[in-house]
């Protein structure tokens, strides 16, 4: 099954196993280990999938604390390995239909307290993705099955959110360019948003188009974005600004002429 997964995939390949036994076929074929929320606690297990010398990620299980869980690690730490990462997984909770609830806020205390990458999994909903970058998880877990829909929403909010809420220190000319890339996406995302926007007070208001312009409203608009963003200054976001509310004005002028032009 694991040769069957790398064939149709190019990424690291992480397993599951639901005891043991597993483990020798795990060391031949797999990058690293999942050490199960329903198997936390097995510690016969963990010791033996540390052992491995795998990278390790440890799920929490649904009624384990944060003590419990972070000793889970430590064991892992014990037998030689220190590759360890921890994964939230949620908590049984009595929400209609028997859901999971994840607990971000003991994800981002496991992070500060260890130092060790946490995961948040979601499973097949992508919807709190966003949330868990912003809590701090360095990375998202899905289902195996989850629809390539629900894939590609999940790293979108990730690379969006997180540029926003998490400062990166580049050490190289490749990894600053990546972390722009990842603004420049959220940027993108934005100013989409905004046109949209624009858009909508363009038909509200009386008067629309380039004759409607409030120029006091955008220096003010100008002035605050100065106070979020004090090296551009004024000076430098004036004319940014200029051309994004121009951007909109022509979209929304376009849309209103139709696709016939008239």
């Amino acid at each position: 099954m694991v040769a069957e997964a790398r064939a149709g995939w190019a990424g690291p390949i992480l397993v599951e196993p639901f005891s043991a036994a597993d483990l020798p076929d795990i060391a031949e074929q797999a990058d690293g280990v999942v050490v199960g929320a329903a198997w936390m606690q097995d510690f016969r297990l963990v010791r033996a999938a540390a052992k491995l010398g795998l990278p390790v990620i440890v799920q929490r299980g649904p009624a384990a604390t944060l003590e419990e869980w972070l000793a889970i690690a430590d064991y892992c730490v014990a037998e030689g390995n220190d590759q360890v990462a921890l994964c939230e997984c949620g908590s049984r909770t009595p929400m209609p239909g028997g859901g999971i609830t994840l607990d971000l806020a003991m994800a981002r205390e496991a992070r500060d307290r260890t130092g060790r990458p946490v995961l948040v999994a979601l499973g097949r909903d992508a919807e709190l993705a966003g949330a868990a970058v912003a809590a701090g998880a360095d990375g998202l877990m899905l289902a195996p099955d989850a629809e390539r829909e629900v894939v590609a929403a999940a790293r979108e909010a990730a690379v969006v959110v997180g540029a926003m809420v998490r400062r990166e220190d580049p050490a190289t000319v490749a990894e600053a360019r990546q972390v722009i890339d990842r603004v420049d996406a959220a940027l993108a995302t934005l100013l989409e948003r905004r046109a949209e926007l624009a858009g909508v007070v363009q038909r509200l208001k009386p008067v629309g188009g380039f004759a409607g312009r409030d120029m006091e409203r955008e220096r003010s608009l100008v002035a605050a974005m100065a106070r979020r963003a004090p090296v551009l200054g004024a000076d430098r976001l004036a004319p940014v600004m200029n051309a994004v509310i121009e951007a909109g004005l022509h979209l929304a002028e376009e849309r209103r002429a139709g696709p016939d032009g008239g």
